[in-house]
Protein backbone atom coordinates (compact mmCIF):
# COMPACT_ATOMS: atom_id res chain seq x y z
CA UNK A 1 0.00 0.00 0.00
CA UNK A 2 1.65 3.25 -0.93
CA UNK A 3 2.68 4.93 2.13
CA UNK A 4 0.25 8.30 1.61
CA UNK A 5 -2.58 5.93 1.94
CA UNK A 6 -1.32 4.42 5.18
CA UNK A 7 -0.29 8.00 6.86
CA UNK A 8 -3.98 9.17 5.88
CA UNK A 9 -5.52 6.12 7.30
CA UNK A 10 -3.71 6.37 10.62
CA UNK A 11 -4.50 10.21 10.69
CA UNK A 12 -8.02 9.64 10.07
CA UNK A 13 -8.01 6.56 13.08
CA UNK A 14 -6.38 8.88 15.60
CA UNK A 15 -8.86 11.89 15.06
CA UNK A 16 -11.84 9.29 15.25
CA UNK A 17 -10.28 8.15 18.77
CA UNK A 18 -9.57 11.38 20.22
CA UNK A 19 -13.54 12.70 19.16
CA UNK A 20 -14.60 9.59 20.72
CA UNK A 21 -12.81 10.92 24.21
CA UNK A 22 -14.14 14.07 23.76
CA UNK A 23 -17.38 12.75 23.11
CA UNK A 24 -17.32 10.92 26.84
CA UNK A 25 -19.57 12.71 28.97
CA UNK A 26 -17.76 13.03 32.29
CA UNK A 27 -19.21 11.60 35.81
CA UNK A 28 -21.83 13.69 37.19
CA UNK A 29 -20.89 14.23 40.78
CA UNK A 30 -23.42 12.71 43.56
CA UNK A 31 -25.89 15.20 44.48
CA UNK A 32 -25.24 16.84 48.11
CA UNK A 33 -21.73 15.28 48.38
CA UNK A 34 -18.96 17.71 49.22
CA UNK A 35 -15.71 17.28 46.99
CA UNK A 36 -13.56 17.55 50.23
CA UNK A 37 -14.81 18.03 54.08
CA UNK A 38 -14.18 21.28 55.20
CA UNK A 39 -12.02 20.92 58.03
CA UNK A 40 -13.25 23.64 60.77
CA UNK A 41 -11.47 24.24 64.65
CA UNK A 42 -13.12 24.26 67.91
CA UNK A 43 -12.55 25.29 70.85
CA UNK A 44 -13.74 23.21 74.05
CA UNK A 45 -13.97 22.49 77.64
CA UNK A 46 -14.30 18.67 78.88
CA UNK A 47 -17.74 19.51 80.34
CA UNK A 48 -21.04 17.96 79.92
CA UNK A 49 -22.66 21.28 78.45
CA UNK A 50 -20.68 20.53 75.33
CA UNK A 51 -22.20 16.87 74.81
CA UNK A 52 -23.76 18.24 71.37
CA UNK A 53 -20.82 18.85 70.18
CA UNK A 54 -19.83 15.18 71.29
CA UNK A 55 -22.63 13.82 70.07
CA UNK A 56 -22.85 15.61 66.41
CA UNK A 57 -19.03 14.01 66.15
CA UNK A 58 -19.98 10.29 67.41
CA UNK A 59 -22.64 9.94 65.12
CA UNK A 60 -21.61 12.24 62.18
CA UNK A 61 -24.08 14.87 61.67
CA UNK A 62 -21.32 17.12 61.09
CA UNK A 63 -19.85 14.86 58.58
CA UNK A 64 -22.78 14.61 57.08
CA UNK A 65 -22.66 18.52 56.57
CA UNK A 66 -19.37 18.21 54.30
CA UNK A 67 -17.25 19.39 57.85
CA UNK A 68 -14.51 17.99 59.57
CA UNK A 69 -13.85 19.57 63.13
CA UNK A 70 -10.80 19.68 64.55
CA UNK A 71 -11.68 19.92 68.28
CA UNK A 72 -8.76 22.36 70.36
CA UNK A 73 -9.15 21.55 74.22
CA UNK A 74 -8.79 24.84 76.62
CA UNK A 75 -8.16 24.48 80.49
CA UNK A 76 -10.57 27.32 80.98
CA UNK A 77 -13.55 29.42 79.47
CA UNK A 78 -11.69 33.08 78.79
CA UNK A 79 -8.90 31.63 76.64
CA UNK A 80 -12.04 30.05 74.28
CA UNK A 81 -13.41 33.22 73.85
CA UNK A 82 -9.42 34.55 72.71
CA UNK A 83 -8.94 32.21 70.94
CA UNK A 84 -12.35 32.85 68.95
CA UNK A 85 -12.45 36.52 68.53
CA UNK A 86 -8.97 36.26 67.07
CA UNK A 87 -10.12 33.74 64.65
CA UNK A 88 -7.01 31.03 66.03
CA UNK A 89 -10.24 29.08 66.21
CA UNK A 90 -13.54 29.01 64.05
CA UNK A 91 -15.88 28.09 66.80
CA UNK A 92 -15.98 28.68 70.51
CA UNK A 93 -18.08 26.68 73.16
CA UNK A 94 -17.57 28.20 76.63
CA UNK A 95 -19.53 30.64 79.30
CA UNK A 96 -20.86 33.67 79.09
CA UNK A 97 -19.19 35.73 81.35
CA UNK A 98 -18.67 39.84 82.13
CA UNK A 99 -14.64 39.19 80.88
CA UNK A 100 -16.57 38.42 77.33
CA UNK A 101 -18.09 41.16 77.20
CA UNK A 102 -15.74 43.50 78.57
CA UNK A 103 -14.04 41.94 75.58
CA UNK A 104 -16.53 43.29 72.74
CA UNK A 105 -16.79 46.46 74.39
CA UNK A 106 -13.10 46.36 73.91
CA UNK A 107 -13.50 46.57 70.31
CA UNK A 108 -12.67 42.56 69.84
CA UNK A 109 -15.48 40.95 67.67
CA UNK A 110 -17.12 37.91 67.94
CA UNK A 111 -21.07 36.18 67.74
CA UNK A 112 -22.95 33.76 69.88
CA UNK A 113 -25.00 32.16 67.89
CA UNK A 114 -26.48 28.92 69.89
CA UNK A 115 -27.37 28.19 72.92
CA UNK A 116 -24.81 25.68 74.66
CA UNK A 117 -26.62 25.38 77.99
CA UNK A 118 -28.59 27.16 80.57
CA UNK A 119 -30.64 27.61 83.65
CA UNK A 120 -34.22 26.32 82.98
CA UNK A 121 -37.18 25.38 85.57
CA UNK A 122 -37.34 21.66 86.46
CA UNK A 123 -33.73 20.95 85.34
CA UNK A 124 -31.12 20.86 87.94
CA UNK A 125 -27.96 22.49 86.86
CA UNK A 126 -26.78 25.23 89.25
CA UNK A 127 -27.79 25.74 92.88
CA UNK A 128 -27.21 27.69 96.30
CA UNK A 129 -26.22 25.07 99.34
CA UNK A 130 -25.75 26.28 102.81
CA UNK A 131 -23.53 24.14 105.32
CA UNK A 132 -25.49 21.81 107.17
CA UNK A 133 -24.93 23.94 110.60
CA UNK A 134 -26.81 26.98 109.04
CA UNK A 135 -29.47 24.75 107.88
CA UNK A 136 -29.96 23.12 111.10
CA UNK A 137 -29.99 27.26 112.80
CA UNK A 138 -32.58 27.65 109.82
CA UNK A 139 -30.92 29.53 107.22
CA UNK A 140 -32.87 27.83 104.43
CA UNK A 141 -33.87 30.37 102.23
CA UNK A 142 -32.22 33.06 99.72
CA UNK A 143 -33.78 36.12 101.87
CA UNK A 144 -32.03 34.48 105.08
CA UNK A 145 -28.78 34.91 103.92
CA UNK A 146 -28.32 38.80 104.93
CA UNK A 147 -24.72 39.41 106.06
CA UNK A 148 -23.35 35.93 105.22
CA UNK A 149 -19.95 34.62 103.54
CA UNK A 150 -20.82 33.12 100.34
CA UNK A 151 -18.35 31.32 97.90
CA UNK A 152 -18.44 31.93 94.16
CA UNK A 153 -15.66 31.09 91.73
CA UNK A 154 -14.26 34.33 90.55
CA UNK A 155 -15.18 38.16 90.32
CA UNK A 156 -17.25 38.77 87.12
CA UNK A 157 -17.86 34.90 86.35
CA UNK A 158 -21.22 33.49 85.82
CA UNK A 159 -21.44 32.15 89.34
CA UNK A 160 -21.04 35.84 90.67
CA UNK A 161 -24.09 36.80 88.48
CA UNK A 162 -25.95 34.25 89.17
CA UNK A 163 -26.06 34.79 93.08
CA UNK A 164 -26.49 38.40 92.51
CA UNK A 165 -29.49 37.67 90.60
CA UNK A 166 -31.09 35.07 93.14
CA UNK A 167 -30.22 37.28 96.10
CA UNK A 168 -32.52 39.99 93.67
CA UNK A 169 -35.37 37.49 93.17
CA UNK A 170 -35.53 38.33 97.09
CA UNK A 171 -35.12 42.35 97.66
CA UNK A 172 -31.23 41.47 98.31
CA UNK A 173 -27.96 42.95 96.49
CA UNK A 174 -24.74 41.64 96.37
CA UNK A 175 -24.28 44.44 99.54
CA UNK A 176 -26.35 43.07 101.70
CA UNK A 177 -23.43 39.37 101.82
CA UNK A 178 -20.09 38.93 101.59
CA UNK A 179 -18.50 37.84 98.73
CA UNK A 180 -15.32 35.41 98.74
CA UNK A 181 -13.89 34.41 95.23
CA UNK A 182 -12.44 31.29 95.19
CA UNK A 183 -11.34 30.22 92.50
CA UNK A 184 -11.82 26.71 91.37
CA UNK A 185 -14.99 24.43 91.91
CA UNK A 186 -12.80 22.14 94.31
CA UNK A 187 -11.87 25.55 96.72
CA UNK A 188 -15.64 25.90 96.96
CA UNK A 189 -17.01 22.37 98.12
CA UNK A 190 -13.33 22.81 100.65
CA UNK A 191 -14.70 25.86 102.18
CA UNK A 192 -18.13 24.63 102.24
CA UNK A 193 -17.19 22.02 104.13
CA UNK A 194 -14.76 23.49 106.30
CA UNK A 195 -17.50 26.51 106.94
CA UNK A 196 -14.75 28.80 105.97
CA UNK A 197 -17.97 30.58 103.89
CA UNK A 198 -21.75 30.06 104.85
CA UNK A 199 -23.11 29.21 101.27
CA UNK A 200 -21.84 28.46 97.23
CA UNK A 201 -23.02 28.15 94.27
CA UNK A 202 -22.38 24.73 92.50
CA UNK A 203 -23.32 22.99 89.71
CA UNK A 204 -23.58 19.22 89.20
CA UNK A 205 -22.39 16.63 89.83
CA UNK A 206 -21.25 18.84 92.89
CA UNK A 207 -24.22 19.59 94.30
CA UNK A 208 -25.32 15.85 94.36
CA UNK A 209 -21.32 15.04 96.00
CA UNK A 210 -21.70 17.58 98.70
CA UNK A 211 -25.34 16.59 99.68
CA UNK A 212 -24.69 12.74 99.48
CA UNK A 213 -21.12 13.55 101.49
CA UNK A 214 -23.74 15.68 104.28
CA UNK A 215 -22.03 18.87 104.56
CA UNK A 216 -24.27 20.89 102.37
CA UNK A 217 -27.92 21.60 101.94
CA UNK A 218 -29.84 22.79 99.04
CA UNK A 219 -31.34 26.31 99.38
CA UNK A 220 -32.66 26.92 95.49
CA UNK A 221 -31.64 25.59 92.21
CA UNK A 222 -30.54 28.64 89.85
CA UNK A 223 -33.59 27.81 87.21
CA UNK A 224 -36.21 27.68 89.49
CA UNK A 225 -35.32 31.18 90.49
CA UNK A 226 -34.31 32.55 87.19
CA UNK A 227 -33.95 31.76 83.36
CA UNK A 228 -30.50 31.81 82.55
CA UNK A 229 -28.31 31.51 79.01
CA UNK A 230 -24.82 30.52 81.15
CA UNK A 231 -23.27 28.84 78.22
CA UNK A 232 -22.91 29.95 74.42
CA UNK A 233 -21.51 28.48 71.19
CA UNK A 234 -19.52 31.35 69.73
CA UNK A 235 -18.16 31.86 65.61
CA UNK A 236 -14.86 34.00 64.93
CA UNK A 237 -15.51 37.03 62.64
CA UNK A 238 -14.12 35.08 59.83
CA UNK A 239 -16.42 32.05 60.02
CA UNK A 240 -19.74 34.50 60.64
CA UNK A 241 -18.50 36.04 56.81
CA UNK A 242 -18.39 32.21 55.27
CA UNK A 243 -22.12 31.82 55.70
CA UNK A 244 -22.23 28.37 54.34
CA UNK A 245 -19.68 26.82 56.43
CA UNK A 246 -20.95 28.19 59.20
CA UNK A 247 -24.61 27.48 58.58
CA UNK A 248 -23.30 23.76 57.48
CA UNK A 249 -22.19 23.87 61.05
CA UNK A 250 -25.00 24.98 62.88
CA UNK A 251 -27.47 22.47 60.68
CA UNK A 252 -25.52 19.68 62.36
CA UNK A 253 -25.18 21.08 65.89
CA UNK A 254 -29.58 21.16 65.43
CA UNK A 255 -29.64 17.59 64.67
CA UNK A 256 -27.54 16.57 67.68
CA UNK A 257 -29.08 19.18 70.04
CA UNK A 258 -32.27 17.35 69.33
CA UNK A 259 -30.77 13.85 69.98
CA UNK A 260 -29.54 14.89 73.27
CA UNK A 261 -32.48 16.53 74.17
CA UNK A 262 -34.74 13.44 72.98
CA UNK A 263 -31.90 10.95 75.20
CA UNK A 264 -32.17 13.00 78.52
CA UNK A 265 -33.84 16.18 78.96
CA UNK A 266 -37.31 14.80 78.02
CA UNK A 267 -39.79 15.21 80.85
CA UNK A 268 -42.97 13.01 82.14
CA UNK A 269 -45.11 14.19 84.73
CA UNK A 270 -43.22 17.15 85.79
CA UNK A 271 -39.93 15.07 85.96
CA UNK A 272 -36.90 13.64 82.90
CA UNK A 273 -37.73 10.26 82.41
CA UNK A 274 -34.33 8.21 79.99
CA UNK A 275 -35.07 8.78 76.45
CA UNK A 276 -34.51 6.01 73.49
CA UNK A 277 -30.70 6.97 73.28
CA UNK A 278 -29.86 7.63 76.98
CA UNK A 279 -27.06 5.00 77.63
CA UNK A 280 -25.62 5.95 74.32
CA UNK A 281 -25.78 9.66 75.26
CA UNK A 282 -24.61 9.17 78.59
CA UNK A 283 -21.74 6.54 77.07
CA UNK A 284 -20.39 9.33 74.92
CA UNK A 285 -19.84 12.73 77.23
CA UNK A 286 -18.57 10.10 79.24
CA UNK A 287 -16.26 9.26 76.62
CA UNK A 288 -15.31 12.68 75.98
CA UNK A 289 -15.48 14.27 79.68
CA UNK A 290 -13.20 11.61 81.47
CA UNK A 291 -16.08 11.29 84.23
CA UNK A 292 -17.52 8.50 85.72
CA UNK A 293 -21.06 7.80 83.78
CA UNK A 294 -22.70 7.63 87.44
CA UNK A 295 -21.69 11.42 87.29
CA UNK A 296 -22.49 11.98 83.80
CA UNK A 297 -25.97 11.61 84.48
CA UNK A 298 -26.75 13.79 87.79
CA UNK A 299 -25.01 16.72 85.44
CA UNK A 300 -26.75 16.71 82.71
CA UNK A 301 -27.62 20.75 81.84
CA UNK A 302 -30.64 22.04 80.46
CA UNK A 303 -30.00 22.94 76.45
CA UNK A 304 -33.02 24.39 74.36
CA UNK A 305 -33.62 21.10 71.74
CA UNK A 306 -32.82 23.13 68.77
CA UNK A 307 -30.12 25.01 70.22
CA UNK A 308 -31.61 28.15 70.09
CA UNK A 309 -30.19 31.05 71.88
CA UNK A 310 -32.18 32.46 74.69
CA UNK A 311 -31.44 36.02 72.93
CA UNK A 312 -33.55 38.43 75.30
CA UNK A 313 -31.09 37.40 78.13
CA UNK A 314 -27.93 38.52 76.89
CA UNK A 315 -29.40 42.14 76.74
CA UNK A 316 -30.73 41.56 80.69
CA UNK A 317 -26.93 39.82 81.48
CA UNK A 318 -25.27 42.85 80.01
CA UNK A 319 -27.46 45.65 81.73
CA UNK A 320 -27.02 43.81 85.02
CA UNK A 321 -22.86 43.77 84.64
CA UNK A 322 -23.05 47.29 83.61
CA UNK A 323 -25.48 48.23 86.45
CA UNK A 324 -22.78 46.16 89.05
CA UNK A 325 -19.81 48.26 87.36
CA UNK A 326 -17.91 44.69 85.91
CA UNK A 327 -18.95 45.98 82.54
CA UNK A 328 -16.68 48.98 81.62
CA UNK A 329 -19.46 50.53 78.91
CA UNK A 330 -23.36 49.88 77.46
CA UNK A 331 -23.32 47.33 75.18
CA UNK A 332 -26.29 46.67 72.52
CA UNK A 333 -26.88 42.61 72.51
CA UNK A 334 -27.23 42.59 68.82
CA UNK A 335 -23.09 43.67 69.04
CA UNK A 336 -22.82 40.26 70.54
CA UNK A 337 -25.22 38.06 69.73
CA UNK A 338 -26.74 37.00 66.05
CA UNK A 339 -28.96 34.47 65.59
CA UNK A 340 -29.39 35.32 61.80
CA UNK A 341 -27.40 32.10 60.55
CA UNK A 342 -29.01 29.93 63.12
CA UNK A 343 -32.55 30.94 61.71
CA UNK A 344 -31.24 30.10 58.00
CA UNK A 345 -30.33 26.79 59.67
CA UNK A 346 -32.95 25.97 61.14
CA UNK A 347 -35.01 26.53 58.19
CA UNK A 348 -33.16 23.99 56.37
CA UNK A 349 -33.18 21.04 58.88
CA UNK A 350 -36.51 18.69 58.44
Amino acid sequence: MNKKYVWVITAILLAALLLAACAKTPETPKQGAPAEAKKMSIGLLKLTSSAPVFIGIEKGFFKEEGLNLDVQWFEAAHPIAVATASNKVDIGATGITASLYNMVTGGQKLSIVADKGREQKGYSSSALLVTSDLWGQGVQKIEQLKGKRIGITQTGSTYHYMIGRLLETKGLSLTDVEIVPLGKMGALMAALQSKQVDAVILNEPNISTVVAAGYGKLVSQVGDAIEYQTSGIFFSPELMKDKVNAVRFLKGYIKACRYYYDAVLTQKDGKVVPGANYDEVINIIAKYTDVPVKDVKTGLPYIDRDGKLLTKDIQTQIDWYVGHKMLEKPLDAGLVADATLFEEALKQVK
